[in-house]
């Protein structure tokens, strides 16, 4: 197997690339596995789309409400190595809109598709907690709809987040893909601003499509992460 630990300490820049596999470890279910986010949903992309906001508000704050918050959800092993690595040399860019990359406590982190607990009025523009939020979908200043600063379907990456991404993917001579599939562009396709020097890396239960260069370590990330140190 890929010894994970040396390519760790012999890079000077890492920059993991996380998804959903990385949150389960903490009662988080991921999207698409048999009892993940979309199980016994007929359409659960639309479920999460910038149309169905619009059109049925309280069909999409029923989905988001019940299904995707876990607020006392706490980070686990996968997140603090993570943020104990990237603290000495690096950078986390997540999919995950559950705070718990934040949680763990990294300088350097980009909320690739934003998160959760960022809350704002979309009549007035206002910043919201997100505890009153699920409380109530409506601004109780102005009866607007209140939305969490995730990137739903149909809509496009923030310019900024995308150039921090690209940069941290950009800059690293080791990158490290952790439970994620790859299957979700823009984020999947921003390996392909690595350069042509750096180590490619992914862990994950399942095999992955990321090219041939990669060296895959098909574990449990949790497994893995147990035995490693910056």
């Amino acid at each position: 197997m890929f010894d994970l630990q040396k390519a760790i300490d012999t890079a000077h820049n890492i920059t993991f690339m996380t998804g959903a596999g990385v949150s389960t470890h903490s009662g988080i279910p991921d999207y698409r596995s048999k009892g993940g986010l979309y199980a016994n949903s007929a359409d659960p992309e639309y479920l999460l789309s910038a149309e169905n906001l619009r059109d049925h508000p309280e069909s999409f704050y029923d989905f988001v409400k019940n299904r995707m918050y876990y607020p006392d959800a706490k980070p686990n092993v996968i997140h603090e190595k993570m943020a104990e690595i990237s603290n000495e040399k690096g950078t986390i860019v997540t999919q995950n809109v559950d705070n718990l990359d934040i949680k763990a406590g990294p300088k350097h982190v980009v909320q690739f598709h934003g998160t959760l607990y960022k809350v704002h009025c979309q009549k007035c523009g206002k910043q919201v907690p997100w505890q009153d939020y699920l409380k109530d979908m409506h601004h109780q200043t102005d009866d607007g709809i209140l939305r969490p600063d995730i990137v739903l379907y149909g809509e496009g990456i923030n310019q900024q987040t995308l150039i921090n991404a690209v940069q941290a993917v950009q800059s690293a001579d080791l990158i490290v893909v952790v439970g994620t599939s790859f299957r979700v562009y823009p984020f999947a396709g921003l390996i392909q601003y690595a350069r042509p020097d750096a180590v490619l890396v992914a862990v994950n239960k399942e095999n992955i499509a990321a090219g041939d260069d990669i060296h895959m370590i098909q574990a449990d990330a949790l497994s893995v992460f147990e035995k490693l140190h910056a």
